[in-house]
C-alpha cells in the first residue's frame, strides 16, 4: 500500500503532465484553427478544376495528353502524407492501417512527407525512394517539388500510376485516413463529404461543354495539367495538416482531462490514507490513556 509520501509525489507529478498538455492543448487548437481555414479555402478551387479534368479526360481524344492515360511503367508510386511528430492520436497508425490494407498491384515505391511517414514505411520493409521535409504551415513552393518529381518520374514511364495516402479532414474529431489517385487523373473526394465521383460516372456526352481551345488543345492541357497536380498535391498537405492539428489538438485535451480526473482519485485516496492515520494515532492515545488508569 503506497504511503502519504509516495502519494503526494505522484499527485504533484501529474500536476506538472496536466499543465504541459494542456499548454499543448491551448498551441495546437491555435495552429488547428488557421490549418481548418487554410484547407477549407482551397477546396472549392480544387474539386471544380478536378471535376472539369475527369469530364475532359472521358471525352478527350487517345493521346491527348498522358495525364489522362496510364503510365507505360508497370509500377505504382504512392506519396504519403504523414506528420513530423507525434502525439496526434491515432492518426499516423490509422493511415499506415489503411494503405496496408489497400489492394496494391504488383511493385510499389513509396515517396514520403513528414518523418512519422518514413519512419513506418522503413519499419514495414518498404522501398522508400524520396523523403520531403515540409515545414508547418505548409508553403506551395516546398509541395511543388514533390509534385514535380512525381510528374517526371510518371512522364519517364517509371510508374503506371501515382496514388496518395493523407488524412482527409471532415471536422475537428473525424479525420478519415484516404488513398486518391492523382495520376491519371480521377476523381478525387477532399474534404471526406466532398465527393463527385457518382456525377462523374452519370455525365453523357451531352452534358459536356463543348470546350474551345485556344491556341490548341495540347498547349492548355501541357499547361493546366501540371498545376493541377500541384494544386491537388498542395491542398492534399493542408488536409493533412488540418487533420494533425485537430487530431492533436483532441489528443492533449483528453489527456488533460484523464490528468484531472487521476489528480481527484490520488487526491481522494491521500484524504483517505491521512484520515486513518489520524484514527489510529487517537487510537493509540486513548488505548495508551485507558492503559494508565
Amino acid at each position: 500500500m503506497p504511503s502519504t509520501r509516495d502519494i503526494r509525489r505522484r499527485i504533484k507529478s501529474v500536476k506538472s503532465t496536466a499543465q504541459i498538455t494542456k499548454a499543448m492543448q491551448l498551441v495546437a487548437a491555435a495552429k488547428m484553427k488557421k490549418a481548418q481555414d487554410q484547407a477549407a479555402n482551397g477546396r472549392s478551387y480544387s474539386e471544380l478544376m478536378n471535376k472539369i479534368l475527369v469530364s475532359l479526360k472521358d471525352n478527350a481524344e487517345e493521346g491527348a495528353h498522358p495525364y489522362f492515360s496510364e503510365g507505360a511503367g508497370n509500377k505504382t508510386l504512392v506519396v504519403v502524407i504523414a506528420s513530423d511528430k507525434g502525439l496526434c492520436g491515432a492518426l499516423n497508425t490509422n493511415l499506415i492501417k489503411k494503405l496496408i490494407n489497400t489492394n496494391l498491384e504488383g511493385e510499389v515505391d513509396y515517396v514520403t512527407i513528414g518523418r512519422k511517414a518514413a519512419q513506418a514505411l522503413t519499419r514495414l520493409r518498404k522501398t522508400l525512394i524520396a523523403d520531403f521535409p515540409i515545414k508547418d504551415p505548409a508553403k506551395f513552393p516546398e509541395v511543388h517539388a514533390v509534385g514535380k518529381f512525381i510528374q517526371e518520374r510518371f512522364l519517364m514511364g517509371d510508374y503506371k500510376k501515382v496514388l496518395v495516402a493523407f488524412n482527409n479532414f471532415v471536422n475537428t474529431v473525424t479525420q478519415v485516413p484516404s488513398v486518391e489517385q492523382i495520376l491519371p487523373v480521377n476523381p478525387v473526394t477532399l474534404g471526406g463529404k466532398r465527393s463527385f465521383e457518382e456525377g462523374v460516372k452519370d455525365v453523357v456526352a451531352s452534358d459536356i461543354p463543348d470546350y474551345t481551345f485556344e491556341p490548341s488543345a495540347s498547349v492548355v492541357f501541357a499547361t493546366v495539367l501540371p498545376q493541377y497536380v500541384n494544386g491537388t498535391m498542395y491542398q492534399m498537405v493542408l488536409e493533412a495538416r488540418a487533420s494533425e492539428h485537430s487530431s492533436r489538438m483532441v489528443a492533449m485535451k483528453n489527456a488533460t482531462d484523464n490528468a484531472k480526473q487521476m489528480l481527484k482519485d490520488l487526491s481522494l485516496e491521500y484524504n483517505k490514507l491521512r484520515q486513518a492515520a489520524i484514527t489510529n494515532e487517537l487510537l493509540e492515545i486513548t488505548t495508551a490513556k485507558m492503559a494508565l488508569e
